[in-house]
């Protein structure tokens, strides 16, 4: 069978929606909620931080593990420890209440996430890997864009008891989904230790941590940059949303037929722009052609760097490739975070603007003199050995 979107495709793809929308939720309202509990632009970044780094630690176990015990133990058991915690925040009372579950939140984060991820390459045609990853890309970018909007409208009109109860029933969704999705992932009687990195997958993901250390900047600190200029930052996630929705199927595509490189390049470039053309702006419009950029930008790199980071790894091992993607996705994230909120502190939000480019122009160059070569190495490989096979 060589189709995408199968009923396990649509199942797998929601439940990442849901369980994204539930988790960006909090992206532009929790800065606001620390501030309620007392807490400085500094402990911001910390609180954000402390999250992403939480799920460093726990997901190259995580990606072991899938590929030797399989999918479904953890996507389940991942989305209700999820659940729990997201309820959990409603309870917070302190700054050091609320760091200890977001210590337990990513630790969630990082099975759940890692888990849905490795089983929808188990569904996805392995012809047509490029254009699945686009659209299942789609579907958990559309979450981080659109889940911003939802918290920012909620928080607005009801209060933070209300947006917490909403987060915890999107994630209650998804675990409903993800219990009848058929994942065609069987476990292998498969003795010694248990395998957690692949130095294989290493080139590209380096390039995603770079890449989402602006990243980390722009979502985090973006609410309160837009609150200086008198913008809302619902506006931008929303422009942000949309153009993800417009550019994921295309760049699958063009990453199945012409390479990655085709796709990563260009991207990067433009979410360097975007990132600078917000250090730049003092109102709606700048705002709107940043959101634009880095949509186009960053929507196309991410799903191609996943997908490039499968194609590197062996194929016993999705669970980990995945994991060293995520890793570095979120590492890059917290780093991203605390770093760049020091900067935010002392030196303004234009200059974290400046200093997020950076690491933007660092993920472009490492791609292009690094990671690129070795995705040629890997394709000219899997040609010499098809080739072998058919003589």
């Amino acid at each position: 069978m060589n189709k995408i979107w199968t009923k396990n495709f649509i199942h797998i793809s929601l439940a990442m929606l849901l369980l994204v929308m539930a988790f960006y939720i909090l992206i532009p309202t929790l800065p606001i909620f620390i501030k309620q509990l007392g807490g400085t632009e500094s402990q911001v970044g910390l609180v954000t931080g402390i999250f992403t780094l939480s799920a460093v630690l726990v997901r190259p176990l995580v990606g072991g593990m899938v590929d030797r015990y399989g999918r479904r133990p953890f996507m389940i058991g991942g989305l209700i420890l999820f659940a729990l915690t997201m309820y959990l925040y409603d309870w917070i009372g302190g700054l050091i209440y609320l760091v200890a579950l977001r210590m337990f939140h990513g630790v969630s984060w990082a099975i759940s996430t890692n888990s849905i991820a490795t089983a929808v390459t188990d569904i996805i045609p392995n012809n047509r890997r490029g254009e699945g990853m686009g659209w299942f890309g789609m579907f958990t970018t559309l979450g981080m864009a659109v889940g911003p909007v939802v918290g920012v409208w909620i928080t607005e009109n009801y209060s933070f008891h209300a947006l917490f109860l909403l987060a915890t029933g999107f994630v209650i969704a998804a675990l409903l989904i993800a219990y009848v999705t058929n994942i065609p992932f069987q476990p292998r009687n498969v003795s010694g230790p248990i395998s957690y990195l692949d130095k294989s997958v290493f080139p590209t993901s380096l390039v995603t941590f770079f890449m989402t250390i602006s990243f980390g900047g722009i979502i985090t600190f973006m609410p309160l940059f837009a609150g200086t200029i008198a913008v809302n930052s619902g506006t931008f996630f929303l422009v942000y949303a949309v153009t993800l929705t417009l550019i994921r199927p295309i760049a699958g595509k063009l990453t199945d037929r012409y390479g990655e490189a085709i796709v990563i390049i260009p991207a990067l470039g433009m979410s360097i722009v975007a990132t600078l053309t917000l250090a730049v702006s003092y109102g709606l419009f700048g705002v709107l052609v940043s959101a634009v950029l880095y949509g186009i930008g960053f929507g196309a790199a991410q799903p191609a760097l996943q997908a490039a980071t499968i194609n590197l790894a062996p194929p016993d091992k999705k669970g980990i490739a995945n994991a060293s993607f995520f890793t570095a996705f979120d590492l890059g994230i917290g780093l991203g975070s605390i770093l760049l909120g020091g900067v935010s502190q002392y030196m303004g939000y234009r200059a974290l603007f400046c200093v997020a480019s950076i690491s933007g122009i660092a993920a472009l160059l490492l791609f292009s003199v690094y990671a690129r070569g070795f995705l040629k190495n890997r394709k000219n490989s899997n040609k010499e050995r098809i080739n072998r096979s058919l003589n």
